[in-house]
Parts: structure tokens; sequence; C-alpha cells
């Protein structure tokens, strides 16, 4: 699974083709023992996190929505996709 972002200690990866699953454009976010289903909108889709790493998710989720929606539209064709860089 194809890492998208990394910042304080969380990852975010996007998995090809994964569109049957959630049927909403997503992520998946790792942190520590946590592992959750994000949709591109911010919405908790499956899994958990802390309240306060969902709550840079979802903020770094809507500053970066285009580059999120270029990368889902990407992945769900099988087509690589680059990082996202957290600092922008």
């Amino acid at each position: 699974m194809p890492e998208l972002c990394r910042f304080y200690n969380i990852v975010i990866k996007m998995i090809y083709k994964d569109d049957k699953q959630h049927h909403k454009p997503h992520f998946h976010v790792y942190y520590a023992e946590y592992e959750a289903a994000v949709g591109i909108d911010g919405e908790l889709l499956a899994g958990n996190l802390p309240v306060n790493q969902l709550k840079l998710v979802q903020a770094w989720a809507l500053i970066h929505e285009d580059e999120l929606y270029a990368a889902w539209n990407k992945a769900v064709q099988g087509i690589a996709f680059g990082k996202i860089d957290p600092l922008k």
C-alpha cells in the first residue's frame, strides 16, 4: 500500500483499486496501534483513532483535498500517484 504522507507519527496510505469496500474516496491512516479508513471529506469510515489525531487528519485532508482526489482518481485506475507534502 503506497504511502501518501507522514506527519506527527501519522502515516497516510492509499490502496490501488480500493473503491469497493467503502464506496467513496478514502485513504487509510495508521497511528501507533490504531488503524482507520477516512473519507477524503473527513468522515471516519472504519476503525478508530484518538480524537486529537483524527482532528489532525481531518484538517490535513481539508487542506489537501484536491491532491487527495487526484491521487484517488489515479489509485482506482491502478496508476501510481506521488506523495503529498504535509507542509504545503
